[in-house]
């Protein structure tokens, strides 16, 4: 997110326009938290995780006269438009502005699910599944060197793109996602016959939303196979925290960039994004279409390469 914040305020700025800084997100709009963003404001924040501006939870945006205050804020302050960043949530208090309040917004997808509509890839997602491979490596060591199966779950309540994506990096022998069902009788099956076989080490890889009901209950399943040792990790907030990737910086620094000049240019109503390589502007309201599920060729490869 600090990536994409520097990006947009240093695009304006280039161009000679003010730019205004709201913290906490949409409870900072709705209680005029606002501060000058200048070009030093935002240095040294491209490496850091989190967000300089701060976020928060703010139930008042599904009122709509919090949605009018807000709106109000903005005009007393003389701000002519708004770049938002986050996922889901976010898109849905920047089309209601944008609906009902008439404010020129431009939204800038970020998640760590990488589930949103619209686009191919939000900003976070490469580093939560980085932040995941360097834990599981680290336990892989462990397992083999101690003989266990090693069940780790990762974010992900309704989709497993993190999941997915990890488990494929790490050489995991199974994973576990949402979108996919039945897979405990398969990896019991599999097990039974991998340890028959002298094999004495696992990595199973499971996103916290899977129906099975997470780690600790496939943990209960494979326990009861005898002569198996089983440990559960939950990494759970680790991923959203820390240095973002190389990938990550370059990607909001271009989501960024792309924003600002989206509103310079008159654009409004929209969201910025990547498909097939390429940067374009969709509506705001494909970003509240069905969540995006995670791959299912590269979870079936998962499997195979097993």
């Amino acid at each position: 997110m600090n990536a994409a914040i520097r990006a947009v305020t240093r695009s304006a700025l280039a161009r000679g326009v003010a730019v205004t800084g709201v913290r906490r997100g949409y409870a900072g709009l709705i209680s005029a938290e606002f501060v000058d963003m200048n070009s030093r404001f935002v240095s040294n924040s491209l490496q850091r995780g989190g967000t300089i501006l701060m976020s928060s939870r703010c139930p008042e945006m599904y009122e709509r006269s919090g949605r009018a205050r807000a709106a109000a804020n903005l005009k007393a302050a003389g701000i002519g438009g708004l770049v938002t960043i986050g996922g889901n949530g976010s898109v849905r208090g920047a089309l209601a502005l944008w609906k009902e309040e008439k404010v020129r917004v431009v939204h800038v997808p970020s998640t760590v699910d990488n589930d949103l509509p619209g686009t191919d890839v939000t900003i976070g997602f490469d580093s939560a599944v980085n932040t995941a491979i360097g834990a599981i490596d680290k336990l892989r060591d462990t397992a083999a060197s101690h003989g266990r199966i090693f069940l780790v779950e990762v974010m992900g309540r309704e989709n497993g793109h993190i999941a997915v994506d990890a488990a494929l990096a790490c050489g995991a022998e199974a994973v576990f996602i949402p979108e996919a069902k039945f897979e405990l009788k398969a990896l019991l099956k599999k097990v039974q016959a991998w340890w028959a076989a002298g094999k004495s080490s696992l990595i199973v890889v499971v996103a916290e939303g899977e129906e099975v009901g997470g780690v600790f209950e496939i943990a209960k399943h494979l326990k009861a196979i005898r002569g198996i040792d089983v440990r559960t990790c939950v990494l759970g907030h680790i991923q959203r925290g820390g240095a973002p990737t190389a990938n990550d910086r370059i990607l909001a620094s271009t989501y960024g960039a792309a924003a600002s000049d989206a509103l310079l240019a008159g654009k409004a109503g929209v969201m910025v994004s990547l498909h097939a390589g390429r940067l374009r502007l969709v509506p705001l309201s494909v970003g509240l279409r069905k969540p995006r599920p995670s791959d299912k060729s590269r979870f079936r490869l998962v499997s195979r390469l097993a």
